[in-house]
């Protein structure tokens, strides 16, 4: 299979180029304007992308390609917050403007490629029992409703062309080598810095809240099988189904890393639209594609550990 990802140079990107490549898949690595190119590697090569531009949207699929990936997009929530335009015009438009090039190409090419748009599972309703993808959908966040209009633009395309397109939504992840903007590695690094200076104290916001973490080496596996098995038309949830609260995952953090300071609460922290729980059910990507998570908690956060000793 011949696959187009975009945003391959980012945290899930690279780890799907790689599980690609190694089910001997040929990939096309679409990075953003300016970003370094990939080393060469076999089976992949290197476009630019800027999602805004229409003549780079189509030097992007100059060539046939059976399906995109595309992961291209503002993922911080705390961005989207500051710029909810950039976030819609990014997520939602850029997704748009993307789906609409491969159904003009594959009308040229006389094929029907997949389009797997890695949504999220920010775009669901707050409820406090796991989600299946038959649950209302309702973001809170800037972010949750552009990547719900990418949802909609694709599903658009989808209904007026040929274009295959399965929706993903993967609730929380992370792994070695995320940006440390995010809340694990965001902590890990904090707590590392609160351990260096002989701190006694760390500032935390609300602990209290329900996640559902997955590895992103295990998220990678969820897109690679959905390209293989999943069916154009659904949507999937990827989840672990396994509950555990933020001040879990701090106390093991602080365990790891051999730290035991006082917390203290920093109501800058605290987010008014942060959802108390959110947790998935992927019984229907499982039942389709054989899917299960394989790397632990503790997997994950040794992982972001190590990685940031380097």
């Amino acid at each position: 299979m011949k696959v187009l990802v975009t945003g391959a140079n980012g945290f899930v990107g690279r780890t799907l180029v790689k599980r690609l490549v190694a089910e001997g898949d040929t990939v096309i690595a679409a990075v953003g304007p300016g970003a370094p190119g990939r080393p060469p590697a076999q089976n992949v090569s290197t476009v630019s992308l800027d999602l805004a531009n229409d003549i780079s949207l189509d030097a992007s699929l100059a060539t046939p390609v059976d399906a995109v990936v595309h992961l291209a997009a503002v993922a911080l929530s705390r961005a989207a917050d500051r710029d909810p335009a950039l976030a819609w015009k990014v997520n939602a438009e850029g997704t748009a403007k993307l789906a609409a090039a491969l159904a003009d190409a594959a009308a040229g090419w006389g094929t029907h490629p997949l389009f797997l748009l890695a949504s999220t599972a920010d775009v669901y309703a707050w409820q406090k029992r796991a989600i299946k993808e038959e649950d209302c959908v309702q973001p809170s966040t800037p972010y949750g409703w552009s990547k719900l209009g990418a949802e909609l633009a694709v599903q658009q395309t989808a209904r007026c062309t040929e274009l295959k397109v399965i929706i993903a939504r993967p609730f929380p992840h992370s792994g070695g080598g995320q940006d440390e903007n995010f809340w694990i590695p965001a902590r890990t690094r904090l707590l590392r810095h609160v351990k260096q200076i002989g701190g006694v104290a760390v500032p935390v916001g609300d602990l209290t809240a329900v996640r559902d973490y997955l590895h992103v080496d295990d998220v990678a596996d969820a897109y690679a099988l959905l390209l293989k098995r999943g069916t154009p038309g659904e949507v999937y949830n990827i989840a672990s189904g396994r509950e555990v609260t933020l001040d879990e995952i701090h106390t093991r953090l602080e365990q790891l890393l051999g730290v035991n300071p006082k917390r203290e609460i920093d109501g800058s922290q605290i987010r008014r639209e942060a959802r108390p729980y959110l947790v998935g059910d992927a019984t229907k990507l499982r039942s389709a594609t054989g899917w299960t998570p394989r790397r632990s908690l503790d997997d994950l956060l040794k992982d972001v550990v190590d990685a940031q000793k380097n």
